[in-house]
């Protein structure tokens, strides 16, 4: 069994990592010691595509090789490292963007029902964004009724899937100058599904085999994801459930109670999780869980879906992706009720150990050993209160072994494009214009988006807070997703206190006067489109240069392991973002695919990725390069504030 200390910063998960130990239980910790990574497979080099295979293919030895020796170092059909490199990190990305994308398209048609009226308790929370979109999409407003506005967009939301030529509506919504690049590379993506297919067809054996050809399909996926799938995700789900705005909230496995009903809601998308939210909160239901014994019931998160649920009603999190287990281990949870991604095959197992229901609800991520209750939108509420009662009818089968850590941290979530708007410029003037001033004149350095998984193969959490508090150290203001997201309100970066501990001199000021933490809560991973359009209003806003790729930013992935992961980084890279990775990355196989990724995209796309497993010093990567965009746009030295008179005033006209 593994030493909670060597493998976890967090005290709550270190914990229940020596509870499991003496229990006999195994978790995600103990099969990273156990089983180690394919050293090949790793780096990118190990073909399993056809049935010839898994071929391998080594670097070379560092000397000039003739014809005959580069000839050894290939596929049984002949493929190369470079070839063999690219096409699987493109399948990364065809994986990645296929989740995100339906996960939006399931909110599509969701969306599309409710507005038909074939979604009992579903409704159109936000008027505003509902004709925003509409504007952004060309659909007539006039008097017409938003449920007939609401039918129109979801057509059309669901027509962005097929689409076989054109461009994605979303496109539109980047700078103008970021749009022409991509018309000029080739790369604006046509319909959703069919850039993800083409990766597919590409890839089989015998299709493309050049690795460069084979990388611009997988950009033009990855723009489908970010600026089709995911920010069609959060933008109908902002419709429908509430655009988020700043609320306070608790994380850690601290958030369970040892006499309530425990029902941990964990997975991705929020139109399950809603409906559960509203059925807990039925007094019949309340009272159910009263005859069994217990006081109440408590909702929480695990990974996204604790945070769309965090930001829109301030349901605590327990935890992020490698706690879902260790929430299992507390013996306090009745009912995990998972849909998809991300989700462990091993929370069964260790649920056998306890007395904790798993409860799968999606057709398309069914376990083994868990109970099945499907999710039918149609009728949701009533698929929610099946679901909470199972959750309560196992209170009384909860054993006296029961251990909840005591750790919970406050927080603020719930900083959408929108509200930093709001918050920056007020109600009636909303404006990045403030950031982008406190930019220019230096306070604030620049901005990263830090987000991503965590990883068992490195400590947990320890990445991700070692990078984000050497960032705002650095006065670079910090906006996060995901399960770094998460990570950063563990270690008390969401709250405005933070700001005076842990940031620099400038960063925190701006903080201090604003009243807003130096990390910023934007959500779960498909919201990673709200930083696209934050970044996007910086640019539109003026000062920082034509294009999201003159801004002084800089994105990261401390902990990344999936898909997604790898999908979120190319769009990022696509929209003109110095990314860096952590951990490990997947086309080292290849010098020549990991240079093209690595120097070449830069030329092309404005962006490029890096690779640097070490927190600290992927951090001063990244404050490298805001330093490089200042100085690119002159803003690399303080000046005088001067203030204007008439006369100075009429002389600058």
């Amino acid at each position: 069994m593994v030493n909670g200390e060597s493998r976890s910063i967090d005290q709550a998960s270190i914990e229940m990592m020596e509870k499991a130990a003496a229990e006999g239980v195994n978790t995600a910790f103990d099969r990273a010691e156990a089983t180690k990574p394919c050293p090949i497979g790793a780096v990118g080099s190990c073909c399993k595509h056809c049935g010839m295979g898994p071929c391998r293919v080594p670097l070379p030895k560092g000397k000039e090789e003739t014809p005959q020796e580069k000839q050894k170092r290939r596929g049984v059909c002949g493929a190369t490292a470079e070839t063999i490199a690219a096409r699987n990190f493109i399948r990364m990305i065809a994986g990645g963007a296929a989740a995100h994308s339906d996960h939006g398209r399931g909110v599509a048609e969701l969306f599309l029902a409710a507005a038909k009226g074939e979604a009992p308790g579903y409704e159109i929370r936000d008027e505003q964004k509902l004709l925003q979109v509409a504007i952004d999409w060309g659909i007539e407003i006039g008097d017409r009724s938003n449920k007939e506005i609401a039918v129109d967009i979801g057509e059309r939301a669901l027509a962005e899937y097929g689409r076989q030529e054109g461009e994605l509506l979303f496109l539109k919504m980047a700078p103008l100058k970021r749009q022409a690049l991509w018309q000029r590379q080739g790369v604006a993506p046509r319909g959703i599904d069919r850039e993800i297919v083409e990766i597919m067809h590409r890839t089989h054996i015998g299709v493309d085999q050049e690795y460069q050809n084979l990388l611009k399909q997988g950009v033009r996926a990855a723009i489908a994801d970010g600026w089709g799938g995911s920010m069609m995700a959060t933008e109908l789900q902002d419709i429908l459930f509430g655009t988020p705005a700043p609320v306070a909230g608790k994380v850690n496995l601290g958030v369970l109670k040892t006499d309530e009903v425990n029902l941990i809601i964990h997975g991705h998308e929020p139109l399950l999780s809603e409906m559960i939210v509203a059925a807990a909160q039925n007094p019949e239901m309340t009272e159910m869980a009263k005859s069994k014994g217990a006081k109440g019931i408590n909702i929480a998160g695990i990974c996204c879906t604790a945070n769309e649920i965090l930001m829109r009603h301030g349901v605590p999190i327990a935890g992020n992706f490698l706690q879902q287990e260790l929430a299992i281990v507390t013996g306090a949870v009745e009912a995990m009720v998972v849909d998809v991604q991300c989700v462990m095959q091993s929370i069964t197992t260790v649920a056998e150990c306890y007395h904790t229901k798993i409860i799968t609800t999606s057709p398309k991520a069914m376990i083994p050993g868990a109970t099945h209750i499907e999710f039918d939108e149609h009728n949701a509420l009533k698929s929610a209160e099946t679901i909470v009662r199972t959750a309560v009818e196992n209170y009384p089968n909860r054993s006296k072994n029961v251990h909840i850590p005591s750790q919970q941290t406050d927080l603020i979530a719930g900083f959408s494009h929108e509200t930093i708007n709001y918050l920056l410029g007020g109600l009636f003037r909303a404006s990045y214009r403030p950031l982008n001033d406190n930019i220019i004149n230096g306070r604030i350095r620049g901005v990263a988006g830090v987000v991503g998984c965590n990883n068992a193969r490195v400590k947990h959490n320890e990445a991700h807070i070692a990078m984000v508090k050497e960032l705002i150290k650095n006065d670079v203001l910090v906006i996060t997703t995901g399960c770094n997201a998460i990570a950063c309100g563990e270690a008390g970066l969401m709250v405005p206190e933070a700001a005076s501990e842990y940031a620099g001199s400038g960063l925190a000021e701006v903080c201090e006067t604003v009243g807003i933490p130096p990390v910023l809560h934007m959500g779960s991973c498909v919201d990673n489109s709200r930083i696209l359009m934050a970044a996007t209003a910086m640019v539109k806003d003026g000062g920082l240069g034509d294009d999201i790729s003159e801004l002084p930013v800089a994105g990261a992935a401390p902990e990344w392991m999936s898909e997604k992961a790898i999908s979120i980084g190319q769009y990022f890279v696509a929209s003109g973002v110095f990314t860096v990775f952590g951990v490990t990355w997947p086309t080292l196989g290849s010098n020549e695919v990991t240079e093209f990724l690595f120097k070449d995209f830069e030329r092309m796309y404005g962006g490029m990725w890096a690779f640097e497993p070490d927190p600290i010093k992927g951090a001063h990567l990244m404050i490298a390069h805001i330093d490089k965009k200042r100085k690119a746009l002159g803003i690399d030295k303080a000046r005088e504030r001067v203030l204007y008179d008439m006369a100075m005033r009429r002389e600058l006209t």
